[in-house]
Order: structure tokens, then C-alpha cells, then sequence
């Protein structure tokens, strides 16, 4: 496609309205708030067409620049999204899968192992018994940033993505590129099971064991309503847990969850989420 093409084609989908394309990309609207939007990526806020992440302090205008945030698409494939989900400035009736970039997961260094478990047994009070044994299975790495990998695994145990989580002293977060949270999860869980936690980290589903040992603690990677693995899970019969933090996001994000599978209970944290419980804990 040469460049007046591609232009020309940009054109035509820049202008979409950001909450037809924050509806097409699963988020949710806030029940009080109808600026407010719940997406995998956070907290995001329209005004016209300017759009601004709260979660991640960044934002940008207009419909392409609002899908190359959700999806990690670049240009090209961000024009394309549009053009498929909303070709007429309303989503699709049976719009196609967005584009995927492809998996790119950080390489493990062993040199940053130490920092990682120090920083998850120290600052983030998690026991070194449960750290180990994930370390041991390879499901929590360190990358050649001493930066914390929770490996995110889906059908035959194979690696779909990963959470990172920064272990200096500026709190980050984030994903690897390509990272699929709709084939696999974080999961962490005893030799027996009575019931499933989800909750919005993989640091909190650890944490969220370790206060409720019999139970399997799984982490969305974010607040979602509708995670693609969901209803397959639900149908094993075991009782489920709306475990997201205990704040307006997560209350919105757990009724949401709660009103398309009733079935779901909700398990607020008695602190903001699992981990802050468990340092509270002498």
C-alpha cells in the first residue's frame, strides 16, 4: 500500500467515535460516570475525541491513536482495526479478531533473580516456600532489568504472555508485547481446591493464597468483566470469586462480571487488594 493509500485510509477511520471504539474493544462504561471507561489497559476518560488513561498517565486524540493504546497495534494495524470493527462509524455486527502482534517475552537473566526475590519477599511480604516454588516451575523470572516476569499460561501449559512488574523504587507495571490475556492467566494454587479467586495481579493472587490457602488465585492481568477463559471455567463448577480491589474500579468491574454470570460472588478485600491485606498482617 503506498503512503497517499494509507493516508487516505486514515482519514476515513480517524475521526470514529472513541466510545463506539471503546464499546467494539470490550470496555466497559462507569455506572456514575459516563466519561469514564474500564478497559484492560485502565482507566480511560473521553472528552470529544481526546482520550486520557488514568491508570497509566498517558493519553492521546482520536480514534486511531485510542487503538494503538488498547492493543499495542502500530499504525497500519490500528488503521486496519478500525476499518473492520467500525466501517461506518458503528462496531460490526460480527467484527473479526483485532490484529495480534507476536509474542515477545523477556529473556530470563539469572543475574536478577536475587533482586526479584528479595523484592518479593521484602517489599511485597510474600513467602519464600510459594516464591520458590514458582520460581522453581519458571512461572516468575527476572528479565536483564531485574524487572519481575509472571508467566501467563493457557491450553497445554504454554506461555501466552506475561505480567512484569518493576522491583526499583518507582512502582511499574506492565505487560510483554504480544502478551494474550484472552488464551491464558496466572494461576497459583495448593494440591487441594474448594474454591477460585480472581483478582487483578499476579502479586495479589499469590497474596490472595497465602490468606486463603485452599483456594485456586488467578489473575486477569487487570480489571475485566469478560475474560475470553472465563466461561470455561465456570463451567468446572467450582465456586468463583470476584476478588478485584476494593475501589471504584474494581466494585464497577466485579458488578459488571457478577450481572453477566451471576453465578460469580464478590470477594472485596478488606484493605484495597490482597497484597496490602497481607503486609497489614503482623
Amino acid at each position: 500500500m503506498n503512503p497517499a493509500s494509507m493516508r487516505q485510509q486514515a482519514e476515513c477511520v480517524r475521526n470514529r467515535p472513541l466510545p463506539s471504539v471503546l464499546l467494539s474493544a470490550g470496555a466497559a462504561a462507569d455506572p456514575y460516570d459516563k466519561a469514564r471507561w474500564h478497559t484492560a489497559k485502565g482507566v480511560i476518560s473521553v472528552t470529544g475525541m481526546k482520550f486520557f488513561n488514568w491508570n497509566r498517565g498517558v493519553g492521546g486524540g482520536g480514534a486511531i491513536d485510542l487503538v494503538i493504546h488498547l492493543y499495542d497495534l502500530d499504525f497500519k494495524g490500528a488503521v486496519a482495526w478500525l476499518q473492520n470493527r467500525l466501517p461506518n462509524g458503528h462496531p460490526a455486527s460480527a467484527p473479526p479478531d483485532a490484529p495480534q502482534p507476536k509474542l515477545k517475552l523477556p529473556e530470563p537473566r539469572a543475574e536478577g533473580l536475587a533482586t526479584v526475590r528479595d523484592y518479593l519477599l521484602d517489599q511485597r511480604r510474600l513467602r519464600p516456600a510459594v516464591v520458590d516454588r514458582l520460581i522453581g516451575s519458571g512461572n516468575i523470572y527476572a528479565d536483564d532489568h531485574a524487572n519481575a516476569v509472571f508467566l501467563l499460561r493457557g491450553k497445554r501449559n504454554a506461555p501466552v504472555g506475561a505480567e512484569l512488574r518493576g522491583t526499583g523504587p518507582h512502582p511499574w507495571r506492565g505487560m510483554a508485547p504480544g502478551s494474550r490475556k484472552d488464551l491464558g492467566c496466572f494461576c497459583v494454587r495448593d494440591t487441594s481446591v474448594d474454591a477460585v479467586i480472581l483478582c487483578e495481579s499476579a502479586i495479589d493472587a499469590i497474596s490472595a493464597l497465602l490468606i486463603h490457602p485452599r483456594r485456586c488465585c488467578i489473575s486477569t492481568a487487570g480489571a475485566r468483566p469478560n475474560p475470553a477463559w472465563l466461561p470455561a471455567l465456570l463451567r468446572r463448577r467450582l465456586p468463583i470469586l470476584c476478588g478485584f480491589d476494593a475501589d471504584p474500579t474494581g466494585d464497577a468491574i466485579a458488578q459488571s462480571m457478577i450481572e453477566r454470570y451471576p453465578a460469580i460472588q464478590r470477594l472485596r478485600p478488606p484493605r484495597h487488594d490482597w497484597n496490602d491485606l497481607l503486609r497489614s498482617t503482623p
